[in-house]
């Protein structure tokens, strides 16, 4: 596919602070010898597609953007009351949406530590060769849901035996790669799929996608990276 957004209008950033409550300073904690957003700035910097340039870590504490510098990465210096925002507004927790000169952003979560650097590039690419204003990141599920009620959501057709193999795919948000257009971050569009922008679907390994938000998760998370280190 042809290129539609000019790589020039299109910034990568990544967003942390130190206040987790479930894991604290997860940020900067030991992991597997290094830290997460260590880990994840070493895989933008070796990017063949994402100008270091474009590249910004929003970040409030002092100790965060050290770790930024000492990657080359441009520092957004985030506010206290965005660091401290539990996401509403949306405006107010992603406030570079009016201060970054571009038009469009491509942000990449650090809490994902088995997130590929050829996949945060494969999306990327993705989000230049696409007319959408919005991505989102997600995942192939093949299993059986249901709604609040117990009503099924799951549709498996005609077949009356419960097998996955006949089942339609759902597909669960990866949490750790999302596109939008800068001016409609303040609108609180960005995830909305009901209005526009309509976000395009980019479809991952949901291995990829292991989120750490618990302490049993950044164990778990630090012996998958380690093993999967291994095997590279």
């Amino acid at each position: 596919m042809a290129i539609i957004k000019n790589p020039k209008d299109v910034c990568v950033v990544v967003q942390a602070r130190m206040g987790s409550t479930r894991v604290p300073g997860k940020m900067l904690r030991p992991f597997a010898g290094t830290t997460l957003v260590d880990i994840l700035f070493q895989k933008l910097t070796s990017s063949k597609v994402i100008p270091l340039e474009n590249i910004y870590f929003s970040a409030h504490e002092e100790e965060l953007k050290e770790v930024g510098v000492r990657h080359g990465i441009n520092i957004f210096d985030r506010s206290d009351k965005s660091a401290n925002s539990e996401g509403e507004p949306l405006s107010e927790i992603y406030e570079w949406h009016d201060k970054l000169p571009f038009k469009y952003v491509v942000l990449v979560s650090a809490c994902n530590p088995l997130l590929k650097i050829d996949t945060i590039d494969s999306f990327y690419n993705s989000y230049l060769e696409s007319e959408d204003d919005g991505a989102f990141g997600v995942f192939e599920k093949k299993t059986y849901y249901w709604d609040k009620d117990g009503k099924p959501i799951t549709d498996w057709g005609d077949s009356t035996i419960m097998n996955t193999k006949f089942v339609d795919p759902i597909y669960e948000a990866g949490h750790c790669l999302y596109a939008s257009r800068l001016d409609v971050i303040k609108d609180g569009n960005w995830m909305d799929s009901s209005t526009p922008p309509q976000p395009k679907l980019f479809l991952m390994e949901e291995l990829e996608t292991f989120d750490i938000d618990y302490e049993w998760q950044f164990q778990v998370g630090e012996s998958l990276y380690l093993m999967d280190k291994e095997n590279v």
